[in-house]
């Protein structure tokens, strides 16, 4: 079992920027690929960043790209999301996920990841 934990979120106004950090426990994540998703009321859940172990591939949803960065320490487990230039419309619960089934940052976008975080909340006002 891998257990994650969300931290950073917050309320902001728009244009500033928050850090997101998803700490995971509970095994190495070695082969893993991380990644952060979120919802919105009323709204389907996004795919917006991945990251593989090596860092080597990437993804970022067009709606986040350009303004949002996805990085990891493998030493510490954590990957993190630092989100710039945030609009209103990135208001959402945001969710950190893992996986092992997939080889691309990409992938994680069409599966459901096996493991989760809570979430944490970001609020963007105008």
């Amino acid at each position: 079992q891998v257990q994650l934990v969300e931290s950073g979120g917050g309320q902001v106004q728009a244009g500033g920027s928050l850090r997101l950090s998803c700490a995971a426990s509970g095994r190495t994540l070695g082969g893993y690929v991380m990644g952060w998703f979120r919802q919105a009321p009323g709204k389907e859940r996004e795919f917006v960043s991945g990251i593989t172990w090596s860092g080597s591939s990437l993804y970022y949803a067009d709606s986040v790209k350009g303004r949002f960065a996805i990085s990891r320490d493998n030493a510490k487990n954590t990957v993190y999301l630092r989100m710039n230039s945030l609009k209103p419309e990135d208001t959402a619960v945001y969710y950190c996920a893992a996986d092992r089934r997939i080889a691309s940052a990409q992938a994680m976008g069409a599966l459901v990841p096996v493991f989760w975080g809570q979430g944490t909340q970001v609020t963007v006002s105008s």
